[in-house]
């Protein structure tokens, strides 16, 4: 097809925390002398962000070292953090300092932050050194040149109907073509995941592992005596544990009487009964829980997939003509659970890398990001929590916990190496599921809407919009796989796993069918990564539709 085509010396695809430090770091090497242009499938910058957030600033002081004077939106630094174990519906234990993983606690010299708002400032930031973003323009493609290399994107088609025809309004997609063009669209992006494939990537890394994370902001009345500005709670135990599934939970006290609440659930888990959304709602009726919400009023709420694989899970980050960057690689800490400060560093550490191929005269040839990252505190860091992951999906949340503890607080401050049992973990999140005859049924409760709240209310917070008249975004290889096979064995899983609402059997015995209600979708990705037969692929729909996150 003949498309328009803009030419830049660098192409970013994703306007998060990685793909802005990476433009920035650019712009900043080169003194404006080269042309970047950012593109995100989200309305505007920040749009389609959402993380915890606990922040450490150590990036973002390499990147912007006159942070505060600027007007960062980094202003409420951690001012108690505490780790709660959930033994019960009821009851609860605070675990000491000295039985929690180094790793997982926090400082002052963390903040509690919406990641959305630091990547609108993050723009702002790209756009003054002279870089061009583009929101509301997905990434549908890369393009290959006859060595192999990528040579760019191609923006998607706008104005097609549900069938694929064009509407009064079409317009084609554009080509934006680079020297070297560098993929940041978040965990399980869509390009990542098919670079990883024509590249072979991960050829020598373990299967790359995930979690759904799903965070609702409640906001306190001005005058509540509960708010304490940086206060950070993290949980496990009750109530994934009663189905021995890993994960846990968060509280944070953020700026203007606002807290964030969440539920992260690792994406490995076996009961096809278990639906992460109702887990979620379940949660927030533990006391040690519902006590800080019960005078608050929930207004904002969104879900995304976690790349939680880290240093083992890693694919190559290089190839002819770019790199794979931040949590569309996987750089995510999940010792930490800390992702942000570490796609800003994978973004530094590309722009570095590019930077030099482009100051050597070369174009689309492989850049030695790998060497940058090897010499790097990143490496460093994944390194030293290159076990935490494995050690929990391998030995259980306690047992997995207590080796760490070892690991993190004892064998690492001695030696200055890891503990030497590894652990491993090569089965993909997709393979996990038990069939729901071998699944303990799980009973949950009706949402009473104080605490706990239904999908559509919970997607009608989250502002998510799509043109309805378009192609579905989410495309099934095979139609009859949910009926056919998945219904019997698993009662079809996805009606359990989106945490919005997306997918549903509908009709009468022997005239069953997937109905896909992709105007719910919030881009979570995980119906891409949990379903077992690998049938359903996520693909970003017309230009600017999802959810649209204001604080997230």
């Amino acid at each position: 097809m003949e498309r328009e085509c803009m030419e830049f010396d660098v192409v970013i695809v994703g306007a998060g925390p990685a793909g802005l430090s990476c433009a920035c770091k650019l712009a900043q090497l080169t003194q404006g002398n080269i042309s970047i242009c950012v593109v995100d499938k989200a309305a505007e910058v920040g749009g389609h962000i959402l993380s915890g957030a606990v922040f450490e600033t150590h990036a973002l002081e390499e990147l912007f070292p006159d942070w505060r004077s600027l007007g960062a939106p980094v202003s409420t630094p951690v001012s108690s953090d505490s780790f709660v174990y959930l033994t019960t519906e009821n009851n609860h234990v605070s675990v000491p300092h000295f039985l929690t993983p180094k790793l997982m606690t926090n400082t002052s010299d963390n903040h509690v932050i919406s990641l959305a708002n630091l990547c609108r400032w993050l723009g702002q930031q790209a756009e003054q050194l002279g870089v061009e973003v583009f929101p509301g323009f997905p990434a549908a493609d890369f393009n290959l040149n006859q060595e192999g290399a990528v040579t760019g994107i191609n923006t998607g088609d706008m104005g097609l109907d549900k069938k694929g025809n064009q509407k009064q309004n079409y317009e084609s997609g554009i080509e934006l073509r680079g020297k070297y063009t560098v993929f940041a669209e978040g965990a399980r992006g869509h390009l990542g995941k098919a670079l990883i494939k024509q590249f072979d990537l991960d050829a020598n890394c373990a299967p790359q592992h995930y979690a759904l994370g799903i965070k609702e902001i409640w906001q306190l009345d001005t005058e509540s005596a509960l708010h304490q500005a940086g206060q950070v709670i993290h949980t496990t135990g009750w109530p994934l544990s009663e189905t021995s599934t890993t994960g846990g939970g968060f509280l944070y006290y953020m700026e203007d009487n606002q807290i964030a609440v969440g539920l992260i659930t690792d994406l490995n888990y076996s009961n096809a009964h278990l639906s992460p959304f109702d887990e979620f709602q379940r949660f927030k009726h533990h006391p040690a829980i519902a006590t800080h919400l019960s005078t608050a009023q929930r207004i904002a709420y969104g879900a995304r997939a976690i790349a939680k694989g880290g240093l083992p899970s890693l694919p190559k980050q290089q190839f002819l003509g770019g790199l794979l960057i931040g949590c569309d690689a996987g750089t995510l800490n999940v010792a930490k659970i800390k992702g942000s400060h570490t796609a800003m560093k994978s973004g530094i550490l590309a722009a570095e890398a590019i930077a030099e191929e482009l100051n050597a005269g070369n174009a689309y040839t492989e850049p030695n990001y790998a060497g940058h990252f090897e010499s790097s505190w990143l490496f460093e860091e994944l390194n030293e929590s290159r076990n935490f992951g494995p050690y929990i999906h391998q030995f259980g949340s306690v047992l997995g916990g207590a080796l760490n503890v070892v690991d993190q607080n004892v064998w690492q401050p001695i030696f200055s190496r890891p503990f030497p049992l590894s652990a491993s973990d090569t089965k993909s999140d997709h393979q996990c599921l038990n069939s729901i005859s071998e699944s303990k049924p799980i009973s949950y409760p009706k949402p009473d809407g104080k605490l706990s709240f239904d999908k559509p209310s919970s997607v009608y917070l989250s502002g998510t919009q799509h043109e309805e008249n378009q192609p579905c975004h989410l495309v099934l290889a095979d139609h009859l796989i949910p009926v056919n096979q998945q219904l019997a064995r698993f009662d079809e899983p996805s009606q359990r796993y989106c945490p919005a609402g997306v997918y549903e059997i509908v009709g009468t015995e022997g005239q069953k069918a997937l109905q896909i209600n992709a105007a719910n979708c919030v881009h979570c990705k995980t119906c891409d990564i949990k379903d077992p037969s690998q049938n359903i692929t996520w693909r970003p729909p017309e230009g600017g539709g999802g959810p649209n996150y204001q604080n997230m």
